[in-house]
């Protein structure tokens, strides 16, 4: 896609080196340059947020991402096997593991089968666990992939693999792509916002940030406990029309630096000392869910005041109304490798009324044709037993199938896709990449992965890398 802030960027960049060799017709040759792209002037007016035209029409405008952090145990919720029921407690065939890396199965470990029931719901037979009470009313509504795969099996690495695309920190994560690719239509909030319920991911903030591209498109994290975003309220002593004196002077002093320079992150300063302001006036409304009806509360579980997965689900559906491109949360606590029993319930209670009611909530506004929803960990975990049995048992990191879970724009509700084996430990139908979901993604959204691309080091670099391909069967 051509961009004209990198575009800008480039030329600038060329001037800025004739002005520095010292060559006494560096301006003229830096004249011509600029003649020859089609550039006269610093870009003031450009806007690097704008929307851009997409590749072609979308199914979906906006994103919420669902990641549980910790990789959630796709054996108990979506993916039934009743032969690893039958031959639970029994030694696992020695060729499943040989020369397979794990992160901490022993010597000749064990299956085990789910403690769970699974049944089929709606008209589509879905076939979801019974810790899934809520989401499996709105079976209809959604996809299951059962079939997915990735390249890392640690969770940071693994993380930043689903986000990014590659298994080393230093690649613009998928929000940051989404919004340098079709902007945001919401001109008082970012256009990428991040909400965390627990601690911070393992793979840290490079799971919404921009990498080598220009860092407006980073993703923006709101606090869910204190001041929303940290130092955008005026210090003492500075009301707002202070304020706004002070970012007109910043800005027409960054404005003559970037006429100088051309620097493209001149170009995000600006803005960010003018998104900032507006959030000062937009944030606190868009925070304060008390508003909301006491039925919208009740759908959702959530309770004004306090920081819930809940409560960043309702906040999720309130940015997508006001325009926000990219919304996700992280909810920490799904690293089951004991106390599986006791501890995925708890995590499923917590979750499963609030997914499902986003969905419910989306649609009943006309929102969810236009809002792709996605709910994932970073990978799967193994059919085999991880410690002594009993209420201690639990899986380990699993790399080599998985499920995700779609609803949404242009996804086509009511399907599962793919396929395990008999076990749930290799995939025999539709096996699909990481790189695969994130080619899918960018479609629903009117991009092609293969022209979402940036140039950096002398190459254009995509959220693909060099892979990917849509998963058709998912789509509407």
């Amino acid at each position: 896609m051509s961009d004209l802030l990198q575009e800008y960027g480039q030329v600038l960049a060329r001037r800025e080196f004739l002005r520095q060799s010292g060559l006494g017709v560096g301006s003229i040759a830096a004249a011509a340059l600029m003649a020859d792209e089609q550039v006269t002037a610093a870009p003031r007016s450009v806007d690097p947020l704008a929307v851009k035209p997409t590749h072609f029409a979308p199914k979906a405008k906006n994103l919420i991402y669902l990641h549980m952090v910790g990789a959630p145990s796709q054996l108990e919720l979506f993916d039934y096997k009743p032969t690893l029921q039958k031959h639970n407690g029994k030694l696992c065939p020695p060729e499943l593991v040989e020369g397979q890396r794990f992160a901490f199965l022993g010597k000749d470990p064990k299956l085990m089968g789910t403690p769970y029931k699974f049944r089929r719901h709606g008209e589509s037979g879905n076939e979801i666990s019974e810790l899934l009470p809520s989401i499996s009313q709105v079976a209809d509504d959604v996809a299951i992939l059962k079939s997915l795969h990735t390249e890392e099996f640690n969770h940071g690495p693994a993380q930043v693999f689903m986000l990014t695309g590659f298994g080393r920190q230093g690649r613009p994560s998928l929000g940051s792509w989404l919004t340098y690719g079709l902007g945001s239509e919401c001109r008082d909030l970012p256009g990428f916002v991040v909400l965390v319920t627990g601690l911070t991911p393992g793979g840290g903030t490079s799971l919404w940030g921009n990498g080598f591209l220009p860092s407006v498109y980073q993703g923006v994290q709101f606090r869910t406990k204190g001041e929303p975003v940290l130092f955008a309220t005026n210090p003492q002593g500075i009301d707002r029309e202070a304020r706004r004196r002070i970012v007109d002077d910043i800005r027409r002093l960054n404005e003559i630096q970037l006429q100088e320079l051309g620097d493209p992150e001149i170009v995000t300063r600006i803005a960010s000392y003018e998104m900032a302001y507006r959030m000062q006036a937009s944030v606190p409304e868009l925070m304060d869910i008390s508003a909301e009806p006491q039925h919208i509360h009740e759908l959702y579980g959530t309770k004004p005041g306090a920081a819930s997965f809940a409560n960043n689900c309702l906040l999720a559906r309130r940015l997508i109304e006001r325009g926000t491109r990219v919304v996700q949360l992280y909810d920490q606590g799904w690293d089951h490798h004991g106390n599986l029993r006791d501890r995925l319930p708890a995590k499923c209670k917590q979750v499963d009324q609030p997914i499902a009611a986003l969905i419910r909530d989306l649609k009943q506004r006309g929102l969810l044709d236009e809002t792709l929803i996605v709910l994932a960990g970073e990978f799967g975990r193994t059919p085999m037993l991880q410690g002594n049995g009993g209420k201690t048992a639990g899986r380990d990191h699993h790399k080599d199938a998985f499920c995700m879970m779609l609803a949404g724009g242009g996804i086509k509700g009511g399907v599962t896709v793919g396929r395990t084996d008999d076990l749930g430990y290799h995939i025999v139908e539709d096996r699909t990449h990481v790189n695969d979901v994130h080619a899918t993604l960018l479609h629903l959204l009117g991009l092609d992965h293969e022209r979402l691309t940036y140039k950096f080091q002398g190459r254009n670099y995509r959220l693909t890398d060099v892979g990917g391909k849509v998963v058709t069967k998912l789509l509407a």
